[in-house]
């Protein structure tokens, strides 16, 4: 059986669906070490004075903001719908999408003014309220807004709603429903959160730095070449890196650089390198970083 030491910051994370697998990932790359029983929502880490709680990501950002856990992972769509006082940490750059108003392709509404009275469905209720408020004041009517915990895109289908207000990634499920998009209320993302009281400042900073350098290491590669003087300063214009490159004197009069490029980028990067004269191209993947 785990307990939780009263001492330790708390740290909450999903415990399913779509930021699990890259919260896990994540933290397993930033060297967060933890081991889960099977069935249990509450870890020990090894190496560090904290306990991972594994929470709905719908409830992270209130427990946060009441206090009850220290820190969080959570979409900005779940913080601002929650309306909870917590600090924005960093964002992480993953479970991107859009909350947008959806209506059926067949209906041709392209314009959201035209479902300012109507009925909408959702899981957002403060956000869709928030933003149907102003076109309600402007059009002088009031918007039925209703709310579901699950498969919000059936509604219009099943003729519950005239729109719905939901997540949209990839956009597939929205097809397979005859939805489209009619207007975005905002654009979310997995988010690091904190309680503005936490008595674990210092944790924070710490996850941060780790997290920063975790994510560093997943968007650059380090690039290692060897160049004459004549092609120095053309070589590392091609790789001027984060701040600088690094350049080193060799015996033979030559240069060895080495240099951070986007990770997306170091194929042509490469090309680039062989054909301005550059030699010994080697490509580096990174496990970790601090910038």
């Amino acid at each position: 059986m785990t307990s939780h030491n009263p001492d330790h910051c708390l740290f909450a994370v999903p415990k399913k669906g779509r930021l699990y697998d890259k919260v896990t990932d994540m933290l397993k790359g930033a060297g967060v070490e933890y081991h889960r029983e099977p069935r249990l929502d509450i870890a020990i880490c090894k190496d560090l004075n904290m306990t991972i709680v594994f929470l709905p990501a719908a409830d992270i950002s209130k427990y946060v903001g009441e206090g009850d856990v220290d820190i969080g992972v959570t979409g900005i769509d779940i913080v601002e719908e929650s309306e909870s006082d917590v600090v924005r940490v960093m964002d992480l750059g993953f479970g991107k999408c859009k909350l947008c108003v959806q209506a059926q392709i067949s209906s041709n509404i392209t314009d959201v003014k035209a479902l300012a009275g109507k009925r909408i469905v959702t899981s957002f209720p403060t956000l869709a309220r928030k933003f149907f408020d102003p076109l309600d004041k402007e059009m002088g009517v009031t918007t039925s807004i209703s709310f579901v915990s699950g498969s919000v895109e059936a509604a219009c289908g099943l003729g519950l709603a005239d729109a719905i207000v939901d997540l949209v990634e990839t956009g597939t499920t929205m097809k397979a429903a005859g939805l489209e998009i009619v207007a975005t209320l905002l654009e979310t993302e997995a988010v690091l959160i904190t309680n503005p009281n936490s008595k674990h400042s210092d944790m924070v900073n710490l996850l941060k730095h780790r997290i920063e350098g975790y994510i560093t290491s997943q968007k650059f590669v380090m690039v290692s070449y060897n160049c004459s003087t004549d092609v120095l300063q053309a070589v590392t214009k091609i790789t001027p890196g984060k701040r600088a490159p690094t350049i080193t004197n060799l015996t033979d009069g030559g240069h060895a650089v080495s240099s951070l490029v986007m990770k997306k980028q170091i194929v042509k990067v490469m090309d680039e390198l062989h054909i301005a004269g550059a030699s010994d191209i080697l490509v580096f993947e990174l496990a970790n970083s601090r910038m």
